[in-house]
């Protein structure tokens, strides 16, 4: 019998293995896509104290610019599949982590059309667009280059506004819009904006301080074009903005308080914690960790109220707290601001023992604008890296004769010094970071990171009065009540009424400035949770680094081990510390 040979020819396919990208072509990629984020965010960019795209106004609501935002975050996420992860340094390694991180969650954002609701009482263009433009904010008006570019950016601002118009009724259309609650709110500030003098608008501002070199033409020109502007442009865009709120969106605002009435609202929501606490907990373990923190600050508040001799309850403590004669010791606004000035001078002789990093940045401590001083909560504005300008502690104090100052030493720590102004001049400063990281923000870190300072102020020489220990614990507890009423505002189906009542069952705040923390948590849910998740991972990580370290320990170096390397986010501070703890 024949033998049948099989000759099975088997083919040999040759792959073609890339080769992974260099660690210099990572670095252009991180400053590659930092140069891309100035180009999408211009006002971020003026912010920062690039002033390259300070005449650009994007239509950031446009289909058309959300399309290139989300297909941005694609291509850098593509990107980096181009580089062994394992082969880079330790900084690359975290600017890798980070960037990876940034993309997801960008990309995974346009799951939600939030876009469709632009304004609420805190933020927005209507806003934020007279703080650029008033002459005291980030936009500067120094040379005549600089006032073109503001007369060019008010030219885009109502092809803005008929655009979040037009957004605005696709929200009524499908349900995502603002609680009936904070649309109400808005309507007044967006008329306090609008002037029949030109002169008297914030807008004019520029105008009353342009520079003695400008040429008296130059003058001429630039006083006839703002004051153009601003009747022709910009009061029209607000009043037909206003026309629109009164007349059609107020009346279809939702009824609820909850984002979990919007389309996949709980979705959102779960995205919303993930995002702002920068971790895996849930919204029902958020809820959870707020209860107990509630319950552990009341515990410490109720010590207080012994040590001072009250002999009411705690809630009686609070309306002494919030009425006593004492606590309210100003006249003038000046002196709530001159009081800010005095606490920073009583801890400067300390902070050298507690910090080793200090910033470069000058700063300062000013009053909130008239415009915005009613729905403002004191707050820091960052300074440019260069230090031309300084970082900015706002104050608002409306009526000095009901100004409270029990809050007022670790108000001064978490906004100003050594919260928010240290960490974030200090991580502008910082070259050893990529310039995407130098401007990065993560609230869980940043926010959580001045709360914790809010604990540094008996090293600091300051708590020395039971009051003002009183108000750090009320800080506290304002926090911890984020976790429990944002998330059963947003999850649980909890009303404001109840929140606000849970609220004044816990903490020493007036029902004004409870009505309008609340309302804050509604207009942006989610944005609360970071502050006291980042807070306690920070002191854990204190406690753990004096366990494991011993007589090594040094506070100094923890704390400029904490803030060496920008905002992170949690898992990979946490990875950060107990690299540096195993080390020493």
């Amino acid at each position: 019998m024949k033998k049948i040979i099989l000759i099975i020819v088997i083919p040999v396919i040759l792959f073609s293995c890339k080769p992974k990208k260099s660690t210099e072509d990572l670095k252009k990629l991180f400053d590659d896509y930092y140069e891309g984020t100035l180009k999408l965010y211009p006002f971020m960019a003026t912010s920062n104290g690039d002033n390259r795209y300070n005449d650009q106004f994007p239509i950031d609501l446009s289909d058309q610019y959300r399309s290139e935002v989300k297909e941005f975050y694609t291509k850098y996420l593509n990107a980096l599949e181009d580089y062994d992860r394992k082969s880079l340094s330790i900084n690359d390694q975290t600017s890798y982590d980070i960037l990876k991180y940034d993309c997801e969650m960008a990309i995974e954002s346009f799951k939600y059309p939030d876009h469709l609701m632009p304004i609420n009482q805190m933020s927005g263009k209507p806003l934020d667009f007279p703080l650029y433009g008033s002459g005291e904010g980030s936009q500067p008006f120094k040379s005549e280059k600089d006032y073109d570019n503001w007369l060019a950016r008010m030219d885009k601002f109502p092809i803005w506004c008929d655009t979040a118009i037009a957004k605005m009724q696709e929200g009524i259309a499908s349900g995502w819009v603002l609680p009936n609650a904070l649309s109400i709110k808005i309507l007044p500030q967006i008329n306090d904006i609008i002037t029949e003098d030109a002169k008297k608008s914030i807008f004019y501002g520029p105008i009353n301080k342009m520079p003695e070199s400008f040429s008296k033409e130059s003058k001429d020109k630039y006083t006839a074009a703002y004051t153009a502007a601003i009747n022709d442009r910009i009061n029209p865009a607000y009043k037909k903005l206003a026309d629109f709120l009164e007349k059609e969106y107020i009346p279809k605002s939702r009824d609820k308080s909850g984002i979990s009435q919007v389309p996949n609202g709980k979705e959102y929501y779960a995205y919303l914690a993930k995002y702002y606490t920068t971790t895996d907990l849930s919204p029902d373990e958020i809820f959870e960790l707020g209860k107990k923190e509630v319950a552990r600050i009341r515990s410490e508040m109720e010590e207080v109220k012994t040590k001072v001799g009250f002999t009411g309850d705690l809630k009686a403590f609070f309306t002494f707290v919030n009425e006593s004669p004492i606590l309210h010791p100003y006249k003038k606004d000046e002196e709530a601001i001159e009081g800010f000035r005095k606490i920073h001078e009583t801890m400067k002789p300390e902070l050298a023992k507690q910090f080793d990093l200090v910033p470069k940045c000058p700063f300062e401590i000013r009053q909130t604008e008239a415009f915005r001083e009613k729905s403002a909560s004191a707050e820091y504005h960052q300074g440019t890296p260069d230090g031309s300008r300084p970082g900015i502690f706002y104050c608002p104090v409306l009526d000095p004769t009901k100004y409270n100052v029990f809050q007022d030493e670790a108000l001064f720590l978490h906004e100003a010094i050594p919260g928010h102004h240290y960490q974030i001049s200090l991580q502008q400063e910082n070259k050893d970071l990529p310039i995407f990281r130098r401007f990065l923000w993560y609230g869980a870190y940043g926010e959580g990171y001045a709360l914790y300072t809010e604990g540094l102020g008996k090293e600091l020489g300051l708590y020395t009065d039971p009051y003002q220990y009183f108000g750090k614990l009320s800080m506290e507890m304002h926090r911890a009540l984020r976790l429990v009423v944002d998330v059963g505002m947003h999850t649980k189906g909890w009303t404001r009424e109840e929140a606000i009542k849970y609220s004044m069952e816990n903490e020493a705040d007036s029902e004004e400035g409870i009505t309008a923390e609340i309302e804050r948590y509604m207009a942006w849910p989610g944005q609360a949770l970071g502050y006291k998740i980042g807070q306690l991972k920070i002191v854990e990580l204190k406690e753990e680094a004096k366990k494991t370290m011993g007589t090594k320990y040094d506070v100094k170096a923890f704390h400029n081990e904490l803030l060496k390397y920008g905002c992170l986010p949690i898992a990979v501070l946490e990875t950060k510390m107990n690299e540096w703890m195993g080390r020493k």
